[in-house]
C-alpha cells in the first residue's frame, strides 16, 4: 500500500507542479508511476469541474470554462501546452527528423507553437462552455483522464526519437519503457472512471480517445520514428480537446 501510495504521488509529480515532499515519494521510477497518470486526470477534472459549477451560476459559461481552463494550465505549470508548442515548432518548421527534434529542444516558441496553443486554449474554452450542465462534470472528469491515459500506448508502441543521454528528456524516457501491466492498469482505471462518469454513453470519448491516440502515434512514427515528451503533451491535449467536443456535441 505504501508502495502504491509513492506511485500515484510520483504520477502527480510529474504531471502537476503541486509541490511533494522528496521523502513522500522515495525511489520511484516514472515507468513505476505512468499507470496512475489517468488517476491524476480524475483529480485534475473533479478539481476543475469544481471551479466551472461554482461559477457558472454567476458568470457567462465561456468566462466559467476560462476560468477552469486557466487552473489546469496553472496546476499542470503548463507542461502540456509547452509540449504542443514545441512540437508544432518542431514538426511545422521541420523537413527531416534531426531538424524537427532540433527545433523542439528549442526553448524558444515560435509562430507554429503559438498559433497551436491559442487554439488549444480557444477550443478547450469553447466546447467546455458547450457543456450541458449536467454532463459538465462527467466530461472534465472523462476529457483529463482519457488524454492522461493516452501516454500509455504511445509509450508502449513507440520508442525514443532521441538516443538517449541528457537530451533525450524525462518524457521521453517512458518510451518503450512501460510494461503491458502497466497499460492494462492504467486502461482498466480509465475504463472504469469513464464508465461510472458517462455510462453507456463512454463509448463517444473513448472513439474520440483512441482515434486521436492513434492517429497522433502514427503521426510521430512517421515523422520521427518515435516519441519525445513534447509529443505525449501534444498528444494529450489533442485529446482533451477531443473528448471535449464529444461533450459539446449536439
Amino acid at each position: 500500500m505504501k508502495r502504491l501510495a509513492r506511485e500515484l504521488l510520483g504520477a502527480v509529480q510529474f504531471l502537476t507542479r503541486i509541490p511533494l515532499p522528496q521523502q513522500w515519494l522515495g525511489d520511484i521510477a516514472l515507468a513505476q508511476a505512468a499507470p496512475y497518470f489517468p488517476l491524476v486526470g480524475v483529480l485534475l477534472g473533479l478539481a476543475a469541474a469544481g471551479i466551472d459549477a461554482a461559477l457558472r451560476p454567476h458568470l457567462r459559461p465561456v468566462a466559467a470554462a476560462a476560468a477552469a481552463v486557466a487552473f489546469l494550465v496553472l496546476i499542470t505549470g503548463a507542461l502540456h501546452e509547452d509540449g504542443l508548442a514545441d512540437s508544432a515548432d518542431g514538426f511545422g518548421g521541420g523537413a527531416t527528423p534531426d531538424r524537427v527534434l532540433a527545433i523542439m529542444r528549442d526553448s524558444r516558441i515560435g509562430s507554429y507553437g503559438a498559433v497551436a496553443v491559442a487554439l488549444s486554449l480557444l477550443l478547450r474554452i469553447a466546447f467546455i462552455a458547450a457543456l450541458p450542465d449536467r454532463d459538465a462534470l462527467a466530461y472534465f472528469v472523462s476529457a483529463e483522464t482519457l488524454s492522461r491515459w493516452s501516454v500509455l500506448p504511445l509509450a508502449y508502441f513507440l520508442p525514443s526519437a532521441r538516443q538517449g543521454g541528457p537530451s533525450a528528456g524525462q518524457g521521453a524516457r517512458l518510451a518503450h519503457s512501460i510494461s503491458p501491466t502497466a497499460v492494462a492498469i492504467g486502461t482498466l482505471i480509465a475504463a472504469a472512471v469513464t464508465l461510472a462518469s458517462l455510462h453507456t454513453a463512454s463509448w463517444r470519448p473513448w472513439t474520440a480517445c483512441l482515434l486521436t491516440t492513434a492517429a497522433s502515434g502514427s503521426y510521430f512514427w512517421r515523422r520521427i520514428r518515435g516519441v519525445t515528451g513534447d509529443c505525449f503533451g501534444a498528444a494529450i491535449q489533442f485529446v482533451a480537446i477531443a473528448v471535449y467536443l464529444c461533450g459539446a456535441w449536439r
